[in-house]
């Protein structure tokens, strides 16, 4: 699998889709890869994403494109792996992919990500992935105790409002398809709070180191404004200019998917996968 290779080209491939924008975008078009359509005087793009679905990479890639960022932070690989990176590796798919050791991280095929590595090639990658062993230990300590950066001053340390607490651990019990004990959700929502801290904080030292503007790669649930990044990083700098991008698939339920979660939505047909439930059903 080769930088060449079609199924990694970039553009419209795509286009039988058709997206609504929920927001105003620089132009009239309604063509997400119309590069007026990304023109942003922020310092961080959140490009959101439902992580199997092609279309949401489609698009990223053509934003990345046309915002030429300095930086690309991915929720998907770690920065010791990124910082080992050589130019060799991001020239070609298969290296790139066995460098950042992506088969064994148990994210969807690299092919839908790649075009994303290479849409801005003069930009410096950086990688947010918290290891799993890190993750584990947050059930035990909390968030802020597993936290690099300084838990206090991006606002890890607080616990959250109470109602906001239960509307994340049932939303956690009910993507597990209530499979879980419930009282493991509270963990669940640290781990998620740590991860959206994490990002922020790469994010914060991509803008510092290369002056912007930084595109970050990541999940819609982290991409929110009401809990997700955007929350860490104003704690730290309330005057940042953020853009964030949610990419829904039409089926999506979330009643604020259009509205305050996001600056902008982009509506995508969904795509054909299995019942995520089978995997619970299978081991009971």
């Amino acid at each position: 699998m080769k930088r060449n290779d079609p199924q990694l080209q970039t553009g419209a491939a795509f286009g039988v889709a058709l997206f609504l924008f929920a927001a105003t975008f620089a132009s009239a078009s309604t063509d997400p890869c119309d590069p007026e359509q990304w023109q942003t005087e922020s310092q961080v793009i959140l490009l959101g994403e439902v992580h199997d679905n092609p279309l949401h990479h489609d698009i990223q890639a053509c934003a990345i494109a046309a915002i030429a960022p300095s930086a690309l932070v991915f929720e998907m690989v770690a920065q010791s792996r990124v910082e080992a990176l050589t130019e060799a590796d991001r020239e070609d798919a298969d290296q790139l992919e066995a460098s950042l050791l992506w088969e064994a991280s148990g994210w969807p095929d690299f092919r839908m990500y790649y075009p994303i590595f290479t849409a801005a090639p003069q930009a410096e990658i950086f990688g947010a992935a918290i290891p799993r062993e890190t993750l584990r230990a947050v059930f035990e300590t909390g968030a802020a105790p597993q936290f690099e950066g300084d838990a206090a001053m991006f606002g890890l340390d607080a616990a959250l409002p109470e109602e906001e607490q239960e509307i994340r651990e049932q939303m956690q019990f009910e993507a597990h398809c209530e499979a879980m004990p419930a009282d493991m959700m509270g963990g669940m929502v640290a781990a998620q709070r740590l991860r959206d801290a994490e990002l922020a904080r790469m994010t914060l030292n991509a803008l510092d180191q290369t002056g912007g503007p930084v595109v970050v790669i990541l999940g819609n649930g982290h991409a929110r404004y009401d809990w997700g990044v955007p929350v860490y990083l104003r704690a730290v700098r309330p005057d940042l200019r953020l853009l964030s991008v949610g990419q829904v698939e039409t089926t999506d339920a979330a009643p604020d998917a259009a509205g305050h979660a996001f600056d902008r939505v982009l509506f995508s047909d969904p795509i054909d996968r299995p019942d995520p439930c089978d995997a619970f059903r299978q081991a009971e």
